[in-house]
């Protein structure tokens, strides 16, 4: 983080991730931009918290921490599940606050109102590492190994059970813009499937597409970081 920036960049992790999937974009972005990370409870520093299961539950606990620190100018950034998370949690600062974020940075993630698969975290343990090995994103290593395998998909499991029975408001749209990055061969998250988040702002969104899958940022940080830059 930069004490000297103006603009915070506020992050929200993916189904199963934690703040410092950020690390190598907030260093890409520093000092320009003071990037923040938001930390789920049930993970790394928080493991000992209850899981969350549902959007709405982290978007609330999320906007609740939030509220108190966050002053303007900030936007938001949300990787797959972060997006609709980041959505919801713009959304209630627009509502219920005299300044919302300044634009949205969706990633990986098919606009809210388009429906997508919503059977992953109803398999059983087999089948959730399947997915998450199809996706990419996590070591490995750690799906290989059963202690870790018992720590990690727990998280998984409620990650995806929020994201997959999420269910936005009718209409629900924002007045800030937004930026969708996607990467090309998503296998879960089409471009034109990301396009539509453009159904969700009253400012419009912009699409960028990178090389690559659902965990395209892992890439190209540098890319990204730029077009974050140039955005805001």
């Amino acid at each position: 983080m930069s004490e000297s920036s103006e603009l915070r960049l506020v992050c929200f992790p993916h189904a199963g991730g934690s703040a410092s999937y950020f690390g190598p974009l907030a260093r890409a972005l520093a000092p320009g931009v003071e990037t923040w990370a938001m930390q789920y409870p049930g993970r790394q520093d928080r493991y000992r918290e209850p899981l969350l299961d549902s959007v709405t539950d982290l978007a609330d606990a999320a906007f609740m921490a939030l509220r108190r620190e966050l002053r303007a100018p900030y936007a938001f950034f949300g990787h797959s599940l972060g997006a609709v998370v980041a959505f919801e949690v713009a959304r209630r600062f627009e509502q219920l606050t005299p300044q919302g974020p300044v634009r949205l940075f969706a990633s990986a993630r098919r606009a809210p109102s388009v429906a997508g698969q919503a059977d992953v975290h109803l398999r059983d343990d087999d089948g959730l590492v399947q997915e998450m090995t199809r996706l990419g994103g996590t070591d490995t290593a750690v799906l290989a190994d059963p202690e870790l395998r018992a720590l990690v998909l727990p998280v998984v499991r409620a990650d995806y059970r929020a994201v997959e029975n999420y269910s936005p408001s009718a209409g629900a749209r924002l007045t800030c813009p937004v930026s969708v990055l996607v990467g090309d061969a998503d296998p879960v998250t089409p471009v034109s499937d990301a396009a539509a988040w453009d159904l969700h702002t009253t400012k419009g969104a912009d699409v960028q597409v990178f090389t690559g899958g659902h965990f395209y940022l892992d890439w190209h940080t540098a890319a990204v970081a730029s077009a974050i830059t140039r955005s805001l």
